[in-house]
């Protein structure tokens, strides 16, 4: 799957780290709901290959 202008592998990830505005962080476990996400434009930080975790920066808070 490729969600982003570079290629993540999804089946790494099983935690998206959504980074608000505000400072505070938005957890989501991925369990079958990857094809539905749009994370829509912004930076990441991709550490799945060491905990499966995908932290996303929206545009304006990276």
């Amino acid at each position: 799957m490729n969600f982003f202008s570079q290629s993540i592998d999804m089946t790494k990830v099983h935690t998206v780290v959504y980074h608000l505005p505000d400072g505070q962080t938005y957890t989501v476990k991925i369990d079958g709901v990857e094809q539905f996400m749009d994370l829509g434009m912004g930076d990441f930080c991709d550490t799945s290959d060491i905990d499966g975790v995908l932290h996303f920066f929206p545009k304006g808070n990276a």
